[in-house]
């Protein structure tokens, strides 16, 4: 195609055009917030689709439903709320029968429940694939979603546990065999961890912007950029690279779901560091700092070069 995902996206919002009055944050962050009683509504919905997302060959229906819940509850903890229900719009085809599903219904109820979301309703279709569509509401105090847009030149940028095991895991995934460190990777590939928790910690520590590590690192931090006027300078040498992957997996693999997070001070990384090591024993790096202007990485000797925005992108 001849279009990207972002060009497309951003096509289809000038359709829609201006976000009514009770909406703070529209199309083009993680998720939307609207204003709603005494707090503000968060919204975010994922769809999960056969040979593209999952092959049911190498993914159990259990692990499948885990994910497809989980990854739109990492799009709710990106914006700094609390989960609460979810609907999802079930497209079955004929390859799969009654037991499938209902290990599939076993997955998603799994992480409902480790999370404390309710699942209250949805479809059901037949079709040629298997898609499963989740939508997932929160709630957040009033004003203080943490959105793409608040980066500012000094902010240093920092990211949860590690990158690259998601698509490490991907790549082996039909290996017969693993080492610990494979395995792991595994299963970051079929059952991702939100950060709900963790991205509480972030705000209580005054995060001026946040995203999930959904696309790769160098997509979304361009995206976290674009969406707030300014340029990044990010040190690779930094990365909390995953012991199986290798270091593009890390820069550009998909479906890490860490937070890509900006603090605006060196105390602020520490504290946050600290508090996220004891209450969930993750770790956060610093990977590197907002800047006015330019889109740039330091490589292993130290030497500044252009960073490509690149990533994982449906229609390219």
């Amino acid at each position: 195609m001849d279009f990207s995902e972002t060009e497309l996206l951003a096509a289809i919002t000038r359709v829609f055009g201006g976000s009514g009055s009770r909406i703070s944050v529209g199309p083009g962050d993680d998720a939307a917030v609207a204003a709603h009683g005494s707090g503000d509504l968060v919204l975010t919905t994922d769809a999960l689709v056969e040979g593209v997302h999952f092959r049911r060959d190498v993914t159990t229906p259990r692990d499948l439903g885990y994910k497809a819940i989980a990854v739109n509850l990492s799009d709710v903890a990106a914006m700094a709320a609390s989960p609460r229900y979810a609907v999802c719009a079930l497209t079955l085809s004929e390859a799969v029968d009654a037991a499938w599903v209902m290990e599939l219904a076993g997955g998603m109820r799994e992480c409902c429940d480790e999370f404390a979301v309710s699942l209250v309703g949805g479809n059901l279709a037949r079709g040629r694939d298997v898609t499963i569509a989740v939508t997932v509401t929160g709630e957040v105090v009033p004003g203080r979603a943490v959105r793409r847009d608040g980066a500012r030149p000094g902010d240093h940028l920092v990211v949860t546990g590690s990158l690259g095991g998601a698509a490490a895991g991907l790549r082996l995934a039909e290996q017969r065999s693993w080492n610990d460190a494979e395995r792991d990777a595994l299963r970051r590939h079929v059952r991702p961890t939100p950060r709900v928790g963790e991205a509480g910690v972030l705000a209580r520590h005054g995060v001026t912007s946040m995203i999930d590590v959904s696309d790769g690192l160098a997509l979304d931090l361009s995206r976290v950029c674009a969406a707030s006027d300014v340029g990044a300078r990010l040190d690779v040498r930094r990365l909390p690279v995953h012991p199986a992957a290798t270091s593009d997996e890390a820069l550009r693999g998909g479906e890490d779901y860490e937070l890509l997070a900006t603090l605006p001070s060196h105390e602020a990384v520490a504290a946050a560091r600290s508090e996220l090591d004891d209450a969930f024993g993750v770790a956060l790096a610093e990977i590197g700092v907002i800047i006015e202007e330019g889109f740039v990485a330091l490589d292993e000797r130290g030497d500044e070069r252009p960073l490509e925005p690149e990533g994982w992108d449906h229609f390219r």
